[in-house]
Order: structure tokens, then sequence, then C-alpha cells
């Protein structure tokens, strides 16, 4: 080995052992061209992907599916990735910008082994990430993570045979056609919406799906330079949208984040409407049509307790995971449910795609719209929530929370202050070094805002904030 090779190596190995491992809650994820998502991470990753596969098909032509958001680091990373795949012997087939759920649609579609996503979805352009599905459009799971990992630290991994790469230029009308037939080409003539595609995946995409169903279109952030994506626009940011709902005299607004996996809503006032809301209108309409199988809903430990509280009260039980829409869907392939979702925006509608997808979420609310002719003001607002207030803090790592004493102790006393009229929920992110604090309860609101302060303290008094 030469000592070029060796230092790289090393440095990898490093790298791990300091980072634990590369994939997180959600693929790997950091900023572009800094460790890990550079193009000598993303070409062994290309190469370990393509030879895991192979050792699961060794007969058989391994297929792997590319798509990417609007970000500039994105061309980057694509060619690294396709060069370790074609350099395994792999055939690569890309489809430029087009949202993560397009990607999980797709890879089924194509009858690929893979497909893999270039996006760090909600995070400012100077970020990306990569995202694997499995040949069923799934998420992989945490083992076949594992896996890839060990070869892409291996010492060597060569290729006997080279692939080749090609483009889908169709990708982009397969998906919209898909979307549209998630509600059976429904007429939405008379709806007036807006929206707001943040400057990401689904600038080209979105707009003619709603057009083509005879909606009223008004989009904004549709010009993606590589740079502005998410830049104080969709989800995050969606004042620009609220403000164009009211000033177009719009009956709703859809706004998406970076790969349009994730929906943010306001009604025909620009107010917007919160996920649970969102949730609890889906869940009562598919159960009053048949289409809530073992009427549950499927939600994370982050939603509001009175979405449970409402749901009980219309015959429907809900079922709480660990946040992140992989666990959401785990649980509904588990129990056999078709819907679940995260409070933040991510919606699953199991009967139609395998991942959360913000277009189809738009489409299934329009739908709702359009057949009860009613304002979204006059169906989302069935219940009152708790309150809550959330706290986000940066932290110099992410020691376990149960080693924590002081932090641990915090949250029993508060817990017990409570009473069961409220919960302490605190977790670390699984993207980004941070803390979330989360208290909610039938109580006073800054009664809450003090104790979701006393854990934050705890935490600067660990020394790890």
């Amino acid at each position: 080995m030469n000592i070029a090779r060796e230092s790289f190596i090393i440095t990898f190995l490093v790298n791990y052992a300091m980072e634990r491992k590369l994939f997180g809650t959600d693929g790997i994820r950091g900023k572009a061209n800094e460790y890990p998502m550079t193009p000598e991470i993303a070409l062994r990753l290309g190469k370990a992907l393509a030879t895991y596969l192979r050792k699961k098909k060794p007969s058989k032509k391994i297929k792997i599916l590319i798509g990417k958001d609007t970000r500039l680091s994105g061309y980057m990373l694509e060619s690294a990735l396709e060069s370790g795949i074609v350099a395994m012997g792999a055939d690569v087939y890309l489809v430029g910008p087009m949202p993560t759920p397009a990607i999980a649609h797709l890879t089924k579609s194509i009858n690929a082994d893979a497909g893999i996503v270039i996006s760090a979805s909600h995070n400012p352009a100077q970020d990306n990430g990569i995202k694997i599905f499995d040949e069923n459009g799934f998420k992989l799971t945490d083992e076949e993570e594992y896996k890839i990992e060990q070869l892409i630290f291996a010492e060597e991994i060569n290729g006997r045979n080279i692939g080749k790469a090609f483009r889908i230029d169709d990708a982009k009308g397969r998906y919209i056609e898909f979307a549209k037939a998630t509600i059976n080409n429904q007429s939405l003539e008379g709806i007036k919406i807006v929206l707001d595609c943040a400057n990401g995946a689904a600038y080209h995409i979105a707009p003619p799906i709603f057009a083509e169903l005879g909606a009223e279109v008004i989009s904004i952030n549709t010009n993606p330079n590589g740079l502005n994506i998410n830049k104080n626009c969709g989800a995050l940011h969606p004042e620009k949208m609220q403000e164009m709902v009211k000033q177009c005299k719009a009956d709703i607004g859809f706004a998406f984040d970076g790969d349009a996996d994730r929906l943010v809503v306001c009604d025909e006032s620009g107010k917007i409407i919160e996920g649970e809301f969102i949730l609890g209108l889906l869940a009562k309409w598919f159960k009053e049509n048949g289409m809530l199988r073992n009427n549950t809903l499927v939600t994370t430990m982050q939603s509001n307790l009175a979405l449970d509280e409402f749901l009980n009260k219309e015959g429907i039980k809900v079922v709480r995971t660990a946040v992140g829409d992989r666990y959401v869907l785990q649980e509904m392939l588990r129990g056999n449910y078709s819907l679940g979702g995260e409070s933040s925006g991510h919606i699953i509608f199991a009967d139609y795609a395998t991942t959360g997808d913000g277009i189809i979420s738009a489409l299934q609310i329009m739908r709702i719209l359009k057949l009860s002719k009613r304002k979204i003001s006059e169906l989302a607002y069935l219940f009152d929530l708790y309150p809550q207030i959330k706290i986000n803090l940066p932290v110099k790592e992410k020691v376990p929370i149960k080693e924590l004493k002081l932090v641990t102790e915090k949250i029993k006393e508060i817990e017990n202050s409570l009473n069961n009229k409220g919960r302490v929920f605190v977790r670390y992110s699984g993207t980004e070094k941070k803390v979330r604090i989360l208290v909610e309860g039938n109580c006073a609101k800054n009664e809450l805002e003090n104790y979701a302060q006393s854990i934050a303290e705890a935490f600067k008094e660990e020394g790890i904030v």
C-alpha cells in the first residue's frame, strides 16, 4: 500500500471512530465538501452499495437509480456516486432534480435494485445528504446501513467489470401521472392555491400536477440557482406563501421543503394549520370513507396529546413511534395501517407511497376540500391543542441522556409536577448536533416555559452545551 493510500484509509478510519457511523436517522448528512459529504466518501459509498447489492443478487445485473434536489453540490456528489457504482460493474439511471418520494416510486417503477437521493431536505444549501431506498422503495434498515458502512471502510473495493450510466428523460412525467392517480385524477376546478416550492425539487413537478387537475395555481420560489434552496422560503419559512394566499385571495397554501417530502399548509386567511390538525382531518376523512385500515393513525412522540384525545372520540386509535418517518412507516407495515405521519409535515399514505410525500399529501387535502365544498378553516380546526414549549440547543457531543444525572433528575421532577397532565420529551436530533426539548401540558404556558428552560439549564450544567 502506498503512503497516500494508507493516509487516505487512516483518515477515514479516524473520522469513522469519531463519528461512530456515517448513517444517521435519515441517511448521511453534513456540510458539502466536508466529511462525510465529500466526493471521496460518495465514491466509496457508490462502490460499497453496488458491492452489497451484487452479493445479495450475484446473478443479476445491478441497477441503481440516482436523483437529487437543486443544491449546487448535488452535481459533485452525483458524479462521485455514479463513478463508484459503474466501477463495480453496476448500471446507473439518472433522473436529475426530483422529489425524494418520486425517487422511491421510480425505483420500483423501473425495477431498480436501489434508489439514491442526494438531498439535505429542509437544511440550507451549504448542506447535503444521501438517502438510499431498497428495491421496494423503502428506506434501508439500520442493519443494511451498517453492512454498507463496513464495505465503505474496507481497505479495498475493486470491481472486475464496468457498468453504464443512462438518463431517464421521462421521469418527471411518470411521477406526475402517478401522483394525480392517487386521487383518481379528481378535478380541482374552482380552487385557487398557492404553491411554495422552496426553490427545490418540487419546482418543476408540483405546479403542473395541480394545474393539470384544473386548480388555479400561483407558484412561488420556482427558480432554483443551486444556492437558494430553502432560503427564506418553503416549509421552514412559509411567510411569503402566507402573504400570497391573502394577497391573491387563494383558498389554501402549500409549502414544500427542499426535497418535497414535507408539507406545511395555511388556510385562506394565511394562518398556518398545525400538523396535528392536518393529521386529524385526514384520519377522520379516511375513516369516514373506509380508507383508514384498522381505524388507526400512526404518529410520533412529538405530536400533541390533544390529537389522541380527539381521534379516540372519533373511534380512531393512535399508535406512537420514535421521531422519524422511517419509524412511522415501520409501524404502519407491522400493523397493516394505511395512514401515518409527523406533525412536522411528513405524511405517509401506505396505499400510494413508501415514504413521506408532500405533493401527495397536498393532493389528498385538495380532494377533501373539493368534495366537501367547504373552506379549509371550517374543516381543519377540530380540537384545541395543548400548549407546547420547544427548545433546540446545539451540543458539543451527544452523550446518552440517561447518563446525564442532572438532566434526568430534572426531567423526573417536572414529570412529577405535571402529574399526568402533560409530558416531557427530550431527544437528540438525528441530523444535527442539537438536543430537542419539548414540554407539553394542560397548564399555563409560562409554567411550561419555566420547565423547558430548567431542562436547558441542566444540559448547560452538564457541560455539553
